[in-house]
């Protein structure tokens, strides 16, 4: 509600969220909004003018952590939950199958004004969480937040041209249709195999029906998803026995060898976590998780050992509203994170270690 530079008010709900370095003293801010009624903010650059969602700007003191300014980016799209950085800007992710959207959006860090919408229809239209990408190959991996949800990835034909090539989904080797979520114990891995996504728009079938012909796994809820070096951690909000949630590491085969996944979290007790959401990769190595669960919602760490610990409590109205959207800022010494029902972007200094 607070008015932004640019003389907009601040959305409501904000969500996924990735720091990029603005020069010498700035570093800015591209944070999702999760809304998925009203109306845009400009119909002219709108991308449905009966959509009220999309995505702000917030330029920050690298030194300080103020807020310097802060503007629209993207409007006119549905339930912008998560998504994340690449190198050619932010990737915002709807979670929807409304017609017409369900689609990942291409926004400019420096762009200081609305631009019109940048949509990326080769990364298919699905119930989006987020988006990561594997910064040697350019290849994009992707969540979906659905109880049948796939595990997606995105090959480009050249690395120049990074959103034109092929769509695919993960498959373990020798079983049709796994079951990620359900029945697993923690250390338990996989040989993954991709199969292709012919229709990524979904115009007849969707793509979570196209991958499971073809015997695709299933995860249920896939939230959190971030590549570091070669290894890319995925989080199932509600996976395992107790639904408590999951987190799975797929390590990326390179010089043509295997893929493999592997179970390295799995909640059996809210004391342990509680329905992980959001994560990234701190610059020291350790896994930050963001909680959507029962009060009072945590950020836990775990360190490069598999320990998870408490690291910070929301203390904000009996800590019911979620965190969402946790990114590091590239040096390291700021973590970013919102309190989505409050509305509220923290900013926390280290150090992280």
């Amino acid at each position: 509600g607070d008015t932004m530079t640019d003389g907009r008010p601040v959305p409501a709900l904000p969500d996924g969220m990735g720091c990029f370095d603005g020069g010498l003293e700035h570093l800015i801010l591209m944070r999702n909004h999760e809304i998925n009624n009203g109306r845009a903010a400009d119909q002219a650059l709108a991308y449905d003018a009966n959509q009220g969602g999309g995505v702000t700007r917030v330029v920050i003191d690298k030194r300080t952590g103020q807020r310097l300014s802060s503007n629209l980016i993207l409007t006119g799209t549905s339930r912008n939950c998560a998504g994340g950085p690449s190198p050619w800007g932010w990737l915002s992710c709807e979670e929807t199958e409304e017609p017409g959207h369900g689609f990942v959006f291409l926004c400019d860090p420096t762009a200081a004004s609305l631009h019109p919408s940048h949509p990326l229809p080769g990364l298919g239209r699905f119930k989006h969480e987020a988006a990561t990408v594997d910064q040697k190959t350019s290849t994009i991996y992707l969540s979906e937040d659905h109880r049948d949800g796939l595990i997606y990835r995105h090959v480009p034909k050249d690395r120049t041209t990074p959103f034109i090539g092929q769509l695919e989904a993960l498959k373990v080797r020798g079983r049709k249709r796994a079951l990620l979520s359900d029945n697993q114990k923690i250390g338990n891995n996989f040989d993954v195999e991709w199969v292709p996504i012919t229709d990524p728009k979904a115009t007849t079938t969707s793509t979570r029906e196209q991958g499971r012909q073809l015997g695709a796994a299933m995860l249920s809820r896939g939230e959190g998803i971030w590549c570091a070096g070669d290894e890319v951690f995925i989080a199932s909000t509600d996976g395992g026995p107790e639904s408590l949630g999951q987190v799975y590491r797929l390590d990326i085969g390179r010089k043509g060898n295997i893929d493999r996944l592997t179970l390295i979290v799995q909640s059996e007790s809210r004391g342990v976590l509680d329905s992980p959401d959001n994560l990234v990769v701190s610059p020291t190595g350790h896994l930050f998780i963001a909680e959507d669960g029962s009060a009072p919602n945590l950020i836990r760490m775990m360190n490069i050992n598999g320990r998870l610990t408490p690291f910070a409590r929301n203390a904000l109205d009996d800590g019911e509203s979620e965190f969402a959207g946790p990114c590091f800022s590239p040096d390291g010494r700021w973590l970013f994170v919102n309190l989505q029902k409050a509305g509220l972007t923290l900013a926390i200094n280290g150090p992280f270690a």
